[in-house]
């Protein structure tokens, strides 16, 4: 029998669109800030200068983002980095993991596989504003994957939250907040 990469059949869709809008959605109704850790690669447009370790981690709240979109296939949205507005679409198969900032409580995914096919190289005849995904960054596989609570003796392989407000905008009510440090995830049973 064929399996997807999120253990349902292949005729089957995948439930990770699913969790991450209801994550997204319980971090919004308690006040948290969601946050997502994306496995960045070919098919993926973000930033680049904030990706450390093939990954990247954004702040998908609604004061960071304008038009966010939480689709089957692609999220996407408008945010600000270092003031300057930049167009983000990754594929819901390469977030490694959803979470609230504040506590940390959320879920990891696994990363998608090397040999799996995966999005298009281009949105072309999508209704995305985005035309062709951004060229791709040195890859290189990622030394670790995604790892819950991680302990004190290697903090340089989290990947640097790049927390999308900077500045005070329109559609921001302004900048991170503050607090203590980086939330590390929780396994929750």
């Amino acid at each position: 029998m064929d399996q997807s990469s999120d253990g349902g059949t292949a005729a089957s869709t995948s439930t990770r669109p699913y969790l991450i809008r209801a994550l997204h959605d319980w971090c919004t109704d308690n006040g948290f800030t969601p946050y997502i850790a994306v496995h960045v690669d070919r098919f993926v447009q973000v930033p680049n200068e904030y990706v450390s370790n093939n990954e990247i981690v954004l702040n998908v709240g609604f004061d960071a983002t304008s038009g966010l979109e939480l689709g089957n296939e692609f999220i996407q949205f408008k945010a600000r980095f270092g003031g300057v507005a930049r167009e983000i679409v990754v594929p819901v198969d390469h977030v490694v993991a959803i979470y609230a900032r504040e506590n940390g409580q959320g879920m990891a995914f696994p990363a998608p596989s090397a040999d799996a096919p995966s999005a298009p190289l281009s949105l072309a005849g999508s209704t995305s504003p985005v035309a062709a995904a951004v060229p791709s960054p040195p890859v290189r596989p990622p030394a670790r994957g995604l790892r819950l609570a991680p302990g004190p003796a290697e903090p340089q392989d989290q990947p640097k939250a790049a927390d999308p407000v900077t500045e005070p905008g329109p559609d921001d009510s302004g900048g991170p907040a503050s607090g203590g440090g980086r939330p590390a995830l929780k396994r929750v049973k």
